[in-house]
């Protein structure tokens, strides 16, 4: 028997690409202390991709634990700009100097994934891929985030690729799901290979 496949996040994006993909994914997002957390780890030094990883296991554990005999799907995106691990933005005024920081340069998306099942994970990856913003004025930012608010202060970096936010970039390497923060094709194969999706 497939056991239940939980997704641990509250975004539509990531249920729409499983649901895409024809699994069945109950939604039950893992309420962590996200900020508190990813506070501690910049503090200590953590590199982006342990951050992601880190957060992505928090959340697949806090749901695994009470549901032992589902799979459970942790995620989470970092965006690392020069070796720093950027979050969401908190005000408009916070999406306009990171956007502005971001224009004119190249940063990473890093997508972690982590599978709980039985109380333990079973198995972990971290997509990447590099985007780079081109040199837009400051008078089309503002009224790009005046558009888009109510949609990137979700987003790491203020922006969504598959919305307006496209407008930002001259350049796009790496997998667009990873971009959309769920690595679609490495989980698929992991569950292909391990029997808990019908080949």
């Amino acid at each position: 028997m497939i056991p239940q496949l939980i997704l641990a996040s509250a975004s539509s994006t990531r249920l729409r690409l499983l649901q895409s993909a024809g699994l069945d994914a109950t939604v039950l997002p893992a309420r962590i202390d996200e900020q508190t957390l990813r506070g501690s780890l910049d503090s200590d030094g953590a590199k982006p991709r342990d951050i992601a990883d880190f957060l992505a296991e928090a959340k697949a554990r806090k749901l695994g634990e009470k549901y032992p005999d589902s799979l459970v799907l942790g995620c989470d995106q970092v965006l690392d700009f020069n070796g720093k691990s950027w979050g969401k933005p908190r005000t408009p005024n916070d999406a306009k100097i990171q956007l502005q920081q971001l224009r004119g340069q190249t940063h990473q998306l890093l997508s972690a994934m982590v599978i709980y099942h039985n109380g333990a994970p079973i198995w972990r990856h971290i997509g990447k891929a590099r985007l780079t913003m081109h040199a837009f004025s400051d008078d089309w930012l503002q009224g790009y985030i005046d558009r888009n608010w109510d949609s990137i202060q979700h987003s790491a970096g203020a922006y969504l690729l598959e919305e307006e936010g496209v407008r930002l970039f001259s350049a796009v390497e790496g997998d667009y799901f990873t971009i959309l923060g769920l690595p679609l094709l490495p989980l698929l194969g992991y569950l292909r290979t391990r029997g808990f999706l019908e080949t």
